[in-house]
């Protein structure tokens, strides 16, 4: 699915077109995703002008003087810029028609979601509230990853995913993160060291920046706002999606196993603790 670096990279796609652009049109083409699309949308948007897009782990923020859009591409959603009047796709579900652009939110699995917060502080939303720290924030530190794992018994992959600690280390990444600092998926969050902790918050640092540098992965048919695949795993991907295969670093074949309905891949002799 769509991660942080992917729905960066979206964001970063829409800005150039979408700031400071106003509405010309909103168009529901299938009402219902995740949850069902607010009805008065096409109407409350019209003509409004966007004034910043932004990003809060998963979700693209859409922000007008009223309310904000909340935009979450799911499990294969994504956006592409396209012709007004383009013939549309199987699944393209949303579009908007701005003076200089249109685009249009593609999603198979409908997974995704168009929410609405009125008001001016979108971070109250209950989908936001509850949300860990940006990766990138300066107040990730190491101390703070250590002590926020310190209070979870849960395996460190769990712990990651949760979103509680730190947002955006969805399953992919988080595999690349652990087989970076040598941590096996398995141990227990609240029994990894400070100097391993120390060696983890870097991983997770580089491996999200090299995924941006990448523009994302290219699983999930994920695909740039002009339509371009990302290539995170031509160029960098060690362990996921990597069965069997040989490690680039010790030769020992990749193994798969399922933590909370979700694959996780490591090399049993790189994370042997």
């Amino acid at each position: 699915m769509p991660e942080l670096p992917e729905v960066e990279t979206t964001r970063r796609g829409l800005e150039p077109f979408v700031a400071g652009q106003a509405v010309k049109a909103f168009r529901i083409y299938f009402p219902t995703l995740r949850w069902p699309i607010p009805a008065f949308l096409p109407e409350t948007l019209k003509g409004q002008q966007v004034l910043s897009i932004t990003r809060r782990g998963k979700y693209i923020l859409m922000n007008f003087s009223h309310g904000s859009l909340l935009i979450h591409l799911g499990m294969s959603g994504s956006i592409r810029r396209v012709n007004e009047g383009e013939f549309l796709l199987k699944h393209d579900h949303i579009e908007w028609v701005f003076d200089k652009a249109c685009f249009r939110l593609n999603d198979p699995r409908r997974f995704g979601a168009i929410l609405w917060h009125e008001g001016d502080n979108v971070l109250e939303h209950p989908l936001l509230q509850s949300l860990g720290i940006e990766p990138f924030d300066p107040l990730f530190t190491v101390d703070y990853l250590y002590q926020a794992l310190r209070q979870k018994s849960q395996n460190i992959k769990a712990s990651l995913l949760s979103g509680s600690i730190v947002v955006g280390v969805g399953n992919i990444y988080c595999s690349e993160s652990l087989f970076k600092a040598g941590i096996n998926p398995k141990v227990a969050s609240n029994k990894i060291s400070h100097q391993r902790v120390e060696r983890l918050h870097q991983a997770i640092l580089d491996t999200l920046n090299k995924a941006l540098e990448s523009g994302g992965s290219t699983l999930k048919d994920f695909h740039h706002t002009d339509g371009q695949p990302g290539a995170y795993f031509e160029l960098h991907a060690q362990v996921y999606d990597r069965l069997g295969q040989a490690c680039r670093v010790c030769a020992t074949p990749i193994k798969k196993i399922i933590q909370g309905q979700r694959a996780t891949y490591y090399c049993p002799r790189c994370q042997s603790r």
